[in-house]
C-alpha cells in the first residue's frame, strides 16, 4: 500500500520522517546533461537538497532520516501521462457492452485498480479526459487524502461533444434506449447550449476541460473525422472554460477541427492525426501541446489479434486507417518545433503499459532525451503544475523513478521500472 505520510503529517502537524536518496545517475533536469552520483534529501515529500555525490544523513544532519539506497539505478523524475481513461481498458463491442453492463461502482474499482497499475509503472502524474459517472473525480479525491495508492490525477469529468460527436454516448444504441443513457451533461448544440456544458463539469469537480471538436475513431457513427462543431460552438467552450481559469484539451484527428481549435487557443491537442502545414504554423505561434497517443494502435492491434471481430462496422474501418497513420504527425511535428506532451490515451491502449508510449515516440522521430522531456517537464508544463513536477529541484515535488540502463541511450528501459517515489514515498508496488 502507498502511505501518504506527508498527508497524514500534515493533518497531525507533526514532521514526516526526513529522506535521503542515493542516485547511481540523477537526470534532474530533463533536457539537460544528467549528473553522475547524486543525493536528495526529502522532507515532508518536498525535495529540499540536490547534493553531487554519495552522502549519508550525516551530512545534512538528519542522523534519523530514512536512506533510499538508488546507488546502481538511473533516476528521473516520476512520469506523467496527460491522456488517460482510468475507468476501463476495454474496446470495441467488449467496450459497448460493458457500458450496458457495468455500473458507476464497477467502473470506479476499475479505476482504482487501474490507477494503482499506472502508479507502479512509475506514473505520478496523470491526466484524466473522460469519464462518465464521476468515479475519477472521487478516485482523486480519495488519492489526495490518502485512502488509496494511486497517481496525482487531474480529471476532466466527462468530454464535451456536440450531438452524434464523439463523446455522444448514445451512438450505437437504439433510440429508444437514448432515454435511459445519461449524458452526463455533456452533449451540448448552440453557443448557450455549449457554455452551460462547461458550468456542468466545473460545477462537478473538474480540473480541466474537454472538448471533442472531430469524429473519433471509436465513435459508433459513419461520419468522418473532421470537424463536428461550429466555430461560435467550440468557441463557447473555449471561453466558458477560460471564465473559470480551467486549462482545455481537445480530440482532433481532421485537419480542419485541429486548426480551428488552435485558433480558439486551446492548450492541447489530443491525437492530431491529420496535422497538417497550417497546423504546425498554428501550434508554433499558440504555443500549445501536442499530444500524440501514439499506444492506441498497440490496443487496437492487441485486440484484432485476439479477436477478428473486435471491432466491427466503420469503427473497423477507422481502426486500421488509425494504425496505418499513427507517427505520421509527429514526424512532422517534431522538426517543426512544434512542443510535445506525452499522453497514451490508455484505456484504449492497457493501463500500466504507459511507458510503450516512449518506444513509439522514438520511433517516430524523437529522441529519447526528447521523449522524457515530454513526459516530465513538458507535461508539467501542460498540466499547469510546472512549479511542483517535472524535475527533481529543491521545492519540487519528491516524485521519482529508478531503472537499470540508461534511458537516454535505450528509452525501453523506462518499460522496466524498478522503484516509484511519490510525495517521498516510496510505492509498494
Amino acid at each position: 500500500m502507498l502511505l501518504a505520510l506527508p498527508l497524514l503529517a500534515a493533518a497531525v502537524g507533526a514532521q514526516a520522517q526526513p529522506v535521503v536518496v542515493q542516485a547511481g545517475r540523477l537526470l534532474d533536469r530533463p533536457g539537460s546533461t544528467p549528473r553522475g552520483a547524486a543525493t536528495l534529501l526529502i522532507n515532508d515529500g518536498v525535495i529540499t537538497e540536490v547534493r553531487d555525490g554519495h552522502h549519508g544523513p550525516e551530512a545534512f544532519n538528519v542522523a534519523d532520516a530514512r536512506v533510499v539506497d538508488l546507488r546502481e539505478h538511473f533516476v528521473l523524475p516520476g512520469l506523467i501521462d496527460s491522456h488517460v481513461h482510468l475507468t476501463s481498458d476495454l474496446g470495441g463491442v467488449a467496450g459497448q457492452l460493458a457500458e450496458v453492463q457495468r455500473n458507476a461502482a464497477d467502473n470506479a474499482l476499475e479505476a482504482a485498480a487501474n490507477a494503482r497499475k499506472t502508479l507502479a509503472a512509475g506514473f505520478t502524474t496523470v491526466r484524466n479526459l473522460g469519464d462518465g459517472d464521476g468515479e475519477i473525480r472521487a478516485l482523486r479525491d480519495a488519492i489526495n487524502a490518502g485512502k488509496l495508492p494511486g497517481p496525482r490525477i487531474l480529471s476532466a469529468n466527462t468530454s464535451i461533444s456536440a450531438t452524434a460527436g464523439h463523446g455522444d454516448p448514445t451512438l450505437g444504441y437504439r433510440e429508444e434506449l437514448h432515454a435511459a443513457i445519461d449524458t452526463g451533461g455533456n452533449v451540448c448544440d448552440g453557443v448557450d447550449s455549449c457554455r452551460k456544458a462547461v458550468r456542468q463539469q466545473i460545477a462537478q469537480g473538474a480540473d480541466v476541460i474537454k472538448l471533442s471538436i472531430t469524429g473519433g475513431v471509436n465513435s459508433r457513427i459513419s461520419a468522418g473525422l473532421g470537424a463536428q462543431m461550429f466555430e461560435d460552438e467550440a468557441r463557447a467552450v473555449v471561453e466558458t472554460a477560460r471564465m473559470y481559469g480551467k486549462k482545455v484539451a481537445v480530440h482532433a484527428h481532421g485537419a480542419d477541427g485541429i486548426n480551428l481549435a488552435l485558433r480558439l487557443g486551446v492548450d492541447s491537442i489530443e491525437h492530431g492525426t491529420l496535422l497538417d502545414a497550417d497546423g504546425l504554423r498554428l501550434f508554433r505561434e499558440s504555443g500549445a501541446y501536442y499530444v500524440p497517443t501514439l499506444s492506441t494502435v498497440n490496443g487496437y492491434i492487441e485486440r484484432l489479434e485476439a479477436n477478428p471481430a473486435a471491432y466491427t462496422g466503420e469503427v473497423l474501418k477507422k481502426v486500421q486507417w488509425r494504425i496505418g497513420i499513427t507517427g505520421k504527425a509527429l514526424e512532422r511535428a517534431v522538426p517543426a518545433g512544434v512542443k510535445i506532451a506525452f499522453g497514451t490515451d490508455a484505456g484504449v491502449s492497457l493501463h500500466g503499459r504507459n511507458a510503450d508510449e516512449f518506444v513509439l515516440m522514438v520511433k517516430h522521430g524523437m529522441t529519447p532525451a526528447q521523449a522524457i522531456v515530454a513526459a516530465t517537464r513538458n507535461a508539467a508544463d501542460l498540466l499547469g503544475l510546472g512549479d511542483r513536477i517535472g524535475s527533481l529541484e529543491a521545492g519540487k515535488q519528491a516524485d521519482l523513478v529508478a531503472v537499470r540502463g540508461n534511458p537516454l541511450e535505450d528509452v525501453a528501459a523506462l518499460k522496466q521500472v524498478e522503484l516509484v517515489m511519490k510525495g517521498g514515498e516510496v510505492v509498494d508496488r
